[in-house]
């Protein structure tokens, strides 16, 4: 079961004050070197920018770090109220941040044992309201970290996730861990959004041709370059070019050669590079086939 939240601050607290730190244990927490830039830019899918990592940079500091590289633009995710509160704000306040708040899937059973889960619900509703809220995410189902007894607020929670994105016609970001069939039959039951996106996709070339036959959109982290990855290079080699999204999930997920150490957007480059060589296509028509993708799915970064 996931760990209870931490009570969300009242309506008046600054949310651009929230941060989280993830624990560096004996990892190298240093940030790796700057990739060579890309000549067309590209668009960081999905992060955790509020998570502090390794040698600590501000919002600022990582998206300018980004911008030089050629990564213009980034999806801040929410997974709890906080972080759905923090993201809205980053958004509002970067002309190069779009936001994606949620309840994460591991929270919701935390959220509902403590009778709280409609409550999170609604406020997730009052955020998406917002201009630069462009998506719902990351929601889902987790039959890895969550027990049986966690699952029907899981399923609660995806539902009502779903409702919100159709709701307010953004997208949905899916977070999808050992649950893939399930994700499936519930977006078949349910109706999907119309832009529905598989954040960190984790299954294989099967489930990415359903995908691509539902028009969902397939996004691949850092650990499309794992050595152990095989099935997302398959499912990236299957799944129609305009359904590709990149993301980092940063702090977490850092592509070879640099896996353990922080991520962040500024490290696109490396996964990008890595796909189209696995694609065996030119990276520049890559690059702009995902650019163009992640405006499909989010609409303009810049007003």
């Amino acid at each position: 079961m996931a760990t209870p939240p931490v009570p969300y601050p009242d309506a008046g607290s600054d949310p651009s004050q929230y941060v989280r730190t993830r624990e560096k244990g004996s990892r190298d927490v240093t940030y790796p070197a700057s990739p060579e830039p890309l000549a067309i830019p590209v668009y960081d899918n999905h992060a955790h920018l509020e998570i502090e990592d390794g040698v600590g940079l501000s919002l600022d500091e990582q998206l300018e770090r980004a911008g030089e590289v050629g990564v213009v633009g980034v999806v801040q995710a929410g997974g709890d109220i906080d972080s759905s509160r923090w993201s809205a704000w980053a958004a509002a306040s970067h002309p190069r941040v779009l936001a994606a708040v949620a309840i994460h899937p591991n929270e919701a059973p935390a959220y509902h044992a403590a009778g709280r889960l409609s409550e999170a619900i609604a406020v997730i509703d009052e955020l998406a309201a917002k201009p630069r809220v462009r998506a719902i995410g990351e929601t889902g189902l987790d039959f890895f970290r969550t027990d049986e007894d966690g699952r029907p607020a899981q399923f609660e929670s995806f539902e009502a996730h779903i409702a919100l994105a159709k709701k307010h016609r953004i997208a949905m970001q899916i977070h999808d861990r050992d649950a893939h069939d399930a994700v499936l039959s519930t977006l078949e039951r349910v109706g999907a959004p119309e832009r529905t996106v598989f954040h960190c996709f984790s299954g294989d070339a099967d489930m990415a041709r359903i995908a691509g036959e539902r028009g969902y959109w397939l996004s691949f982290a850092g650990n499309v370059t794992f050595n152990n990855a095989q099935n997302l290079r398959d499912a990236l080699a299957v799944i129609p070019r305009e359904r590709i999204l990149v993301e980092t999930d940063a702090p977490f997920l850092t592509p070879t050669p640099h896996r353990g150490r922080p991520n962040a957007p500024y490290l696109i480059p490396v996964t990008v590079r890595f796909m189209a060589a696995e694609l065996g296509v030119d990276l520049d028509e890559l690059c702009a086939q995902i650019a163009a993708n992640t405006l499909e799915v989010y609409g303009a970064f810049e007003d």
